[in-house]
């Protein structure tokens, strides 16, 4: 069984895929070719951002947006230590600082509640991250950055595709960062990723930064990098775009459907989406005391796993001597709990059946 089963995704769009790639191949624009742009018009228009840039992948997009909005060293961005290492990493990349505020239990995204008394005179920016597929409480983190005259990056590497109060992830706040690594809800075949805005300069800015900071050929007009994303990676997307909204639907479907399996589930607790938004699932996470043992009584009966994340960001080595003394307390409890199920468009109902069923047992072998 596959956690992910990209092979089978590939089998339903292999004739589009095929062919996009080798349209690429007929007309060797490797780079910057002409699917770049398709793509960043068909993602905006999608969207409803102004703008699309498409970078080589959503780290180097969480870069450039920083970048683009002038964070410097010694800055602050206000951000949650429950997400990849990405977040964290390119704020202090940059020689600003990661300020860390905890989380909500029940979405294990930002808990608002705590985020204005994180702000201080050096707060450059507020990162929230949209994890698990479900977008942060984007409203009230807006309002509290519009008192503050601070800008938002929504990290939405695993929330394309989701909504917000019918609202587009990615398109509801100052710029959105999302990737296409292959197991995102919609990947490509590589890295690739995204920055949304509808930000005349920021886009401007974002498009310069990604080409070594040129206005034009040889016109270096800012600090940049080379974050751009390969037009076959973007005739990938293009071909999934085909049946996004499928994929879409088959993600929240079987989301709903796990949650009704398991829900007499008294050792299980499931992460909630709340009433005005929708996930996509890009991993379907439960958490469990005795979690260990949990995932080898799964493993033991060919249901694979995967934990998002083991270890909070203030508790991992590279990070660690910032945070002496600071505690998060929810996001440490959900780094001993949670674990992902197998969670993808092409997830049948048999399937999902015996993972549930597996689920179930393994529960029965942690319990006290």
């Amino acid at each position: 069984m596959d956690f992910i089963d990209l092979k089978t995704q590939y089998a339903a769009l292999r004739e589009d895929i095929n062919a996009r790639i080798q349209r690429v191949l007929d007309h060797g624009q490797y780079v910057m070719g002409p699917e770049v742009k398709e793509l960043e018009d068909r993602l905006a228009a999608w969207t409803g951002a102004k703008h699309c840039v498409a970078v080589a992948s959503g780290t180097e997009a969480l870069l450039i947006a920083l970048l683009a909005l002038e964070v410097k060293p010694g800055d602050e961005v206000v951000t949650t230590p429950f997400t990849f290492a990405a977040t964290a990493e390119m704020i202090a990349l940059i020689g600003a600082k990661p300020v860390f505020v905890d989380v909500e239990e029940d979405t294990a995204n930002i808990d608002v509640s705590r985020l204005e008394a994180a702000i201080t005179p050096r707060t450059r920016a507020i990162m929230p991250v949209s994890l698990y597929g479900q977008p942060a409480d984007m409203d009230e983190i807006n309002a509290i950055a519009l008192r503050h005259k601070l800008p938002v990056i929504e990290d939405a590497a695993q929330s394309f595709g989701a909504t917000y109060k019918g609202r587009k992830s990615c398109n509801v706040s100052t710029i959105g960062c999302t990737s296409f690594f292959p197991s995102k809800p919609l990947g490509c075949y590589g890295d690739g990723g995204a920055l949304f805005t509808s930000d005349d300069a920021l886009a401007r800015a974002m498009r310069e930064i990604r080409v070594h900071g040129q206005s034009g050929r040889y016109q270096h007009t800012r600090i940049g990098v080379g974050g751009r994303m390969d037009s076959i990676q973007c005739a990938v997307v293009l071909a999934k775009m085909e049946r996004f909204e499928w994929e879409i639907r088959q993600r929240i479907a079987i989301g709903s459907h796990y949650d009704a399996l398991l829900s007499s589930s008294s050792h299980l607790k499931k992460i909630k989406v709340k009433a005005d938004r929708t996930s996509v699932y890009a991993q379907y996470t439960v958490r469990v005391p005795g979690r260990a043992r949990f995932e080898q009584e799964l493993k033991t009966r060919g249901i694979p796993s995967a934990v998002h994340y083991p270890l909070s960001l203030h508790q991992q080595p590279a990070y660690a001597s910032g945070y002496m003394g600071q505690s998060f307390p929810v996001s440490e409890r959900l780094a001993r709990e949670v674990i992902s199920l197998p969670m993808h468009a092409y997830l049948d109902e048999n399937t999902q059946q015996k993972i549930v069923a597996a689920v179930r047992e393994a529960l029965r072998g942690v319990s006290p």
